[in-house]
């Protein structure tokens, strides 16, 4: 059985490009519904490539924080993916 780590990273790793969900979402789709804080603190933790986790925002529409440059980094990620 996987952790709800694995389960998160692998919702995660999905996400198309151009598309993003939020933290809400993703611990939904991990099979927690309630876990959106504990999504936001995998995500802080993530610094693997293949894990594209600025593409999870929150449930307001705004960025929320990124581990690799602040929110300017995920906004320009963002916008070159044609999100923003």
């Amino acid at each position: 059985m996987r952790s709800f780590s694995e389960k998160v990273l692998a919702v995660v790793k999905k996400i198309p490009k151009g598309k993003t969900l939020s933290y809400a979402e993703v611990a939904r789709r991990a099979g927690s519904p309630g876990a959106s804080r504990a999504v936001g603190s995998l995500m802080k933790q993530n610094f693997d490539p293949a894990i594209p986790c600025h593409r999870v925002i929150r449930s307001d529409g705004s960025l929320g924080e990124y581990n690799r440059g602040g929110t300017k980094a995920k906004a320009r990620k963002l916008r070159a993916e044609g999100v923003l």
